[in-house]
């Protein structure tokens, strides 16, 4: 079975197993009937009979052409999915002695991840007895925050785990210039 198949989460027609439904629909007023009526009622229609809830006393059941049911669900998901934002997270590693040249240089690509709407992880790494200067880690990433301040907020202190010292980063909202934001060029004939 597909991951998008919805046909299995409802049961249609002969499938359902209660004595009473309350049946709705277009054009069909609101009551509480036996399934077997229920079912007549959407013979009689040359429709289905879909449980659309089955954990209400009585279940609530609609008449309706069920491919035409399943195409508006799957049309539904899919336009929720499209105004779904999706965040990565970039990551930047450092070294506790770090020098200003990539600092800069990393500095740099934190910033376009951030006007671009990615969050971005940042991360000391120790390697070693390089773990005894953890304050060099410490005031690396302070640094780094206090350079990012414009563009991105903190979102907690730097937390020591094992060998990497880590602190994230989201975007503020004002910073962010998604590509599809950005003006479009004209392009220009010579």
């Amino acid at each position: 079975m597909k991951k998008n198949d919805l046909s299995g989460q409802y049961q249609v027609n002969e499938q359902i197993r209660a004595r009473e439904v309350r049946i709705v629909g277009d054009g069909i007023e609101p009551k509480v009937v036996s399934l077997r009526e229920a079912l007549q009622t959407a013979d009689d229609m040359e429709l289905d009979l879909v449980m659309i809830s089955p954990n209400a006393v009585p279940p609530v059941c609609r008449i309706v052409d069920f491919s035409k049911f399943l195409y508006q669900l799957k049309k539904k998901q899919k336009e929720a999915k499209a105004k779904q934002v999706k965040i990565d997270v970039k990551e930047i590693r450092f070294g506790p002695q770090t020098d200003d040249h990539d600092y800069n240089f990393k500095l740099k690509h934190a910033i376009e991840f951030l006007k671009g709407g990615d969050k971005v992880k940042a991360y000391v790494f120790f390697r070693g007895r390089s773990i005894l200067f953890k304050e060099q880690g410490e005031n690396l990433l302070a640094r780094f925050a206090k350079d990012l301040e414009e563009y991105g907020k903190q979102e907690q202190a730097p937390i020591l785990e094992g060998k990497r010292m880590t602190v994230f980063f989201s975007p503020k909202k004002g910073a962010v210039t998604r590509k599809s934001d950005a003006p479009k060029q004209e392009e220009t004939e010579e």
